[in-house]
């Protein structure tokens, strides 16, 4: 098991890689396990464009130097702050470049599982070697926490699949495919399928589809009632992305509402085109029942005036979001799960991001719940590392942060050699 490690970080996404540069520069010892942008590159459809604006779309280092517009620039990417696109390829390649420069001692193992232990926890990695550490923070994404409603859970794999499991599609070319949802990664998915040879249907409860708007010159007044923000225009977005502490001291019950309803997964406006006039759309439609007939899927919709119809497809894709539940973290055991105070499924969390469960810290999606929408955004990153990483400094012993800061000068000098 070797020395314990003072932290630990699970998890190699912009969060992850995000705090364990603010630690190691603060002479931190942090030990990070994960795969550079895992969930990017794996769950995001090919060809993918981020929603968030190109400014908005940076992973925090100490110096806030390396942004995305630095990274563009050093490689020849096309980059601008606002109306121009970001390909996923780039922010991936732009993420993986991110940890070799500050996280270049990344070990790209998994994380299976962790138990409470007199030093702290007990990390057991995927090739069954075991890691001592005082404290842990979990920084594991959106992918263990994808929603499918009841109603379609009992279709078999072969036919249902969530929006978080495509990468290319080309083996729903030439099917019948319906999407159910309406939201951006309903319309990414149904322009991929389209662009595959599939043929898609987006099947939503709303009347209609609202695609957000393009950025274009906005005039004095504009930027007066709905100042610019990483989250998007508006006042909202300005407190969210200002006052995460304000959020923070807000009741339970009125958070959970805010980070339910604010910011939702609207379309981009540069998917509409391949969308509108080529996707047929089943609104004011919800799923009553779904089985299987003749190797089909047979869907029983409901619409909103109440009647019912039949509709078919080879395959279905519940594009149906996410819904943080610290049960379905597995890699957690059943005696640090069971201890977990919680907020609408998700860890309620300190001021400093820190569990009912002492020296367990979550950041991320988990933790918007505590400190509001902005932690669904690589934009959140920032206020996350830095405030985690003084407060983790600040319960370090001081001995390890010493080693620490000559391991990572040394380091550096080997690197500039």
């Amino acid at each position: 098991m070797g020395r314990v490690a003072d932290i630990a970080v699970i998890g190699a996404g912009p969060y992850g890689l995000s705090l364990a540069s603010h630690l190691l520069a603060r002479g931190v010892g942090v030990r990070i396990f994960g795969h550079p942008m895992q969930a990017w590159r794996e769950s995001m459809p090919n060809g993918m464009k981020l929603k968030s604006e190109g400014f908005a779309s940076n992973l925090s280092d100490p110096g806030r130097e390396y942004t995305l517009k630095a990274y563009c620039s050093k490689n020849h990417i096309s980059y601008a702050h606002t109306g121009l696109p970001v390909d996923v390829d780039t922010f991936i390649s732009y993420g993986e470049a991110f940890q070799r420069r500050f996280v270049p001692d990344l070990e790209r193992k998994m994380v299976v599982s962790v138990e409470p232990a007199p030093h702290g926890f007990d990390l057991v990695l995927e090739n069954e070697e075991v890691v001592a550490a005082r404290r842990v923070v979990v920084a594991s994404g959106i992918r263990s926490f994808d929603y499918i409603p009841a109603e379609l859970r009992g279709l078999p794999p072969e036919l249902l699949t969530h929006s978080v499991a495509y990468g290319d599609a080309h083996h729903l070319s030439g099917r019948d495919v319906i999407v159910v949802g309406a939201g951006a990664s309903a319309m990414d998915i149904a322009a991929l399928l389209r662009a595959r040879g599939a043929t898609p249907s987006v099947m939503t409860r709303r009347q209609g589809i609202r695609f957000q708007s393009p950025l274009g010159a906005r005039s004095v007044y504009e930027k007066i009632v709905a100042p610019m923000t990483p989250l998007g225009p508006g006042w909202k977005s300005v407190l969210c992305v200002r006052a995460p502490m304000v959020f923070h001291a807000m009741p339970e019950a009125f958070r959970v509402d805010v980070v339910r309803r604010y910011l939702g997964p609207a379309p981009a406006w540069f998917v509409r085109e391949q969308i509108e006039g080529h996707v047929p759309y089943i609104t004011g439609s919800s799923v009553a029942e779904a089985s299987v007939k003749d190797g089909r899927v047979r869907l029983l919709i409901r619409q909103a005036e109440g009647q019912t119809r039949e509709v078919f497809a080879d395959h279905v894709v519940a594009a149906t979001g996410y819904r943080v539940d610290l049960d379905r973290l597995i890699f957690l055991g059943e005696g640090i799960r069971s201890r977990l105070k919680r907020a609408a499924g998700a860890p309620a969390l300190s001021r400093n991001f820190e569990s009912s469960v002492p020296d367990l810290y979550f950041v991320g999606t988990a933790a918007a719940n505590s400190f509001g929408p902005m932690m669904r955004f690589a934009h959140g990153a920032a206020f996350t590392s830095r405030r985690l990483s003084q407060h983790l400094v600040g319960r370090s012993p001081r001995s390890t942060v010493l080693a620490a800061k000559l391991n990572s000068n040394v380091e550096a000098q080997r690197q500039m050699q």
